[in-house]
């Protein structure tokens, strides 16, 4: 017979299918599909020359796929049994399947073919008469390769018959829906040939598979039909067949061919040959009119066999490109996964590479160089040092402006200095009240934070009625002077809301730097299990390291604020030694005149200088002393403490210093994790792990059908 396919690409295509393929591109196939009782299994025997089971629990409980090889190497025919698992499947189920296969040699006669598929039922799990609690259908495939000097090349899948009854007992609606969504799973590839066998005494049209094709291929343009059981047509309704045939209704690209199986009588009986039978059928009358080419098993393997070929050749170049596509896309999706995670060591390295990613941006973060990643233009909040250097000028701004309770006279204040009532601060607008806090944080961070607080305005003009009421109040026996305890005492009063505006900056820095670890970490683990394992560990670790500089905060109010003041700055000294001068000019400016004499310059009389210095009583000139001493002190120690909590709390113990929070995570904070720890912030998820699994495996699979396509 002469060979009407192409045997080295069809064979490229069962080695697809054998590697798995199908289940993640569209592979051309041929698709057989029927109503039960449609005569599909004698139609596929009459193709195959398998002796397809007659029992009816042995009807098609799962796909079967069929193929057939040319081998000119091969002596004899050699037939070879496995099971495909179907995707998704649990592993321990794929690795039975697996395990199983059968071999035999020439042919497979009636009993050993029964008994080969009732072992396939076992080994899938399917309902048997012994086990009625297992499934009626399974969605794993059989497989059949049958090889042979003398075998012409095609190969087909035979799905389960569609069926609309339940029957008690044995099948379920369950199964009904089952076998509906698998049978247009499988007719839905578009690369599939339909191979659609439907009884000729019945109307075709009301046939669900006729339905079901249509809905899979709407044109018509890759589906064969065949007639079955012309014997059964009443006579003189014959016209309604050729009808179908001639393609004047329902046709489709392939044609319909019409073939006569041997019935159950016949077959028992055992006298004729499904060639004989066809040939009485043509004697009959009408049936004389099927085309040749149309009528009869071995015109519809023809058929097959230059539809298969044809479908093959033209979709191939596609089939490449989807394999190459699939396969970029499928090691895209596995380095997504990241670096596999089951062991200590591959969970260190792991970590190590998060570590070193986080230690880079962090060091850029803090040079203010964004741009070295482009996670720097996603939120403000990366952006770590310019966020810090806003809250510093913050912070000096409200230390410079609020910080003092009572505002200090100046040297543009003219006129005597007088007593004035003090102002209740309570009276103070609230719309005129100053928050500590700048920084809005919703941040598990409470044990570390300090509420924010109110804050008012310095009080104006009443300093001097304020260090009098000090001044008389602390009195000895002191000549022409003041108790030594006055100016700790009123530094202390005047610093009072040092506290709030430190402790409220400091605790912007911490919610600024933990947002920043948070949100890295966040950024830089796909999986959030990591960042969360890695936070829970860390976090006692964090909350001492803001507790320290808290507490280092704290330390400096109390140094600035306790009852030692000293200052060995320069402008301490120099200011308190202008100010008598300063304020002399101010008095006498209006006084001086020219004197005429260029060398001289600008002169006053020693009667005007007398004249405009005002009058000033001891007490008044104690609590002139004493303003002019503070604020001399204040000005020197608020700058210092300024540059003291920046530098030191803020800049040393919560970003740059050798035990800041960003330090914390660092190889050597892997390296202590223990083994538990490690599985539980690094390992892999399971889930993960069989997405991982499942990659691998198509990738490997993707490989070999690319080189098979070579």
């Amino acid at each position: 017979m002469t060979c009407l396919t192409d045997p080295v690409l069809l064979e490229k295509f069962d080695k697809l299918f054998a590697c798995n393929v199908g289940d993640y591109v569209a592979l051309p196939q041929l698709i057989a599909v029927g109503d039960q009782s449609s005569g599909k299994s004698s139609v596929l025997e009459g193709l195959t020359g398998l002796p397809f089971p007659r029992d009816s629990t042995l009807c098609t409980r799962f796909a079967t796929q069929i193929i057939f090889r040319r081998a000119t190497g091969q002596v004899s025919r050699s037939i070879r049994a496995s099971i495909k698992p179907a995707p998704q499947s649990h592993p321990e189920c794929v690795a039975r399947l697996k395990a199983w296969s059968r071999s035999e040699s020439a042919s497979l006669d009636p009993k050993a073919f029964s008994d080969m598929i009732h072992e396939v039922h076992t080994v899938m799990g399917i309902r048997s008469l012994e086990d009625q609690s297992k499934p009626t259908f399974s969605r794993h495939v059989f497989r059949l390769e049958i090889s042979g000097p003398n075998e012409d090349h095609l190969a087909v899948i035979d799905v389960p018959g569609i069926f609309k009854s339940v029957t008690p007992g044995v099948t379920t609606k369950h199964d009904i829906d089952m076998v509906r969504s698998m049978v247009q799973e499988y007719m839905r590839n578009p690369r599939s040939i339909i191979l659609a066998v439907v009884p000729a005494n019945v109307d075709a049209a009301t046939q669900e598979v006729i339905e079901r094709a249509r809905e899979a291929d709407p044109e018509g343009q890759r589906t064969l039909g065949v007639l079955t059981k012309p014997d059964l047509v009443d006579r003189g309704a014959e016209q309604h067949v050729l009808d179908l045939i001639a393609g004047k209704t329902m046709p489709l690209r392939h044609g319909w061919v019409l073939v006569r199986n041997l019935g159950k009588s016949e077959l028992a009986i055992g006298d004729k040959t499904r060639a004989e039978v066809e040939e009485e059928l043509r004697m009959r009358a009408g049936w004389g009119l099927v085309p040749a080419d149309r009528f009869g098993i071995e015109s519809l393997r023809q058929r097959l066999q230059e539809t298969v070929t044809e479908n093959a050749r033209r979709e191939f170049p596609m089939v490449r490109m989807d394999i190459n596509k699939k396969l970029k896309d499928t090691k895209a999706a596995l380095i997504a996964l990241g670096q596999e995670r089951v062991n200590r060591s591959q969970q260190v390295d792991f970590l190590l590479d998060l570590v070193a990613k986080f230690q880079e941006i962090m060091a850029n973060a803090l040079r203010g160089n964004y741009g070295a990643n482009d996670i720097f233009d996603k939120v403000k909040r990366f952006r770590l040092a310019t966020t810090v250097i806003d809250r510093n000028e913050q912070f000096k701004s409200d230390m410079t402006n609020l910080g003092h309770v009572y505002r200090f006279r100046t040297d543009t204040d003219t006129g005597p200095h007088p007593v004035l009532k003090l102002k209740n601060n309570d009276d103070t607008n609230e719309e005129n009240m100053v928050s500590t806090r700048k920084i809005d944080t919703r941040l598990e961070l409470n044990d570390a934070l300090i509420d924010p607080e109110l804050i008012n305005p310095p009080v104006e003009d009443d300093i001097y009625s304020w260090l009098e009421a000090e001044y008389l109040s602390s009195r000895g026996f002191e000549l022409g002077t003041f108790n030594t305890s006055l100016l700790p005492t009123v530094m202390k009063k005047q610093s009072s809301k040092w506290g709030s505006i430190a402790l409220g900056y400091i605790s912007d820095v911490i919610a600024v730097v933990n947002a920043f670890i948070v949100s890295v970490l966040t950024d830089l683990c796909n999986d959030g299990r990591i960042s969360r394992g890695l936070l829970a560990i860390m976090m006692d670790d964090l909350q001492k390291k803001y507790a320290n500089a808290v507490a280092h905060t704290r330390f400096l109010l109390e140094n600035e604020r306790n009852d030692t003041l000293m200052s060995l700055h320069p402008s301490f000294t120099e200011t308190l030694q202008s100010r008598p001068d300063s304020k002399m000019q101010k008095c006498i400016t209006d006084k001086t005149f020219s004197a005429g004499n260029v060398a001289l310059g600008k002169v006053v009389r020693v009667d005007d200088i007398k004249a405009a210095m005002p009058g000033m009583s001891n007490r008044d000139y104690m609590v002139q002393q004493v303003h002019d001493i503070l604020q001399s002190y204040y000005n020197v120690a608020q700058a210092r403490f300024i540059d003291n909590v920046c530098m030191q709390s803020a800049n040393y113990f919560l970003l740059s210093g050798p035990k800041s929070p960003m330090k914390l995570l660092s190889p050597t904070f892997v390296y202590r994790l223990s083994d538990q720890e490690l599985a539980d912030i690094a390992g892999e998820d399971p889930v993960i792990h069989r997405q991982r699994l499942q990659l691998s495996k198509e990738i490997e699979d993707l490989e070999v059908a690319k080189r098979i396509l070579l």
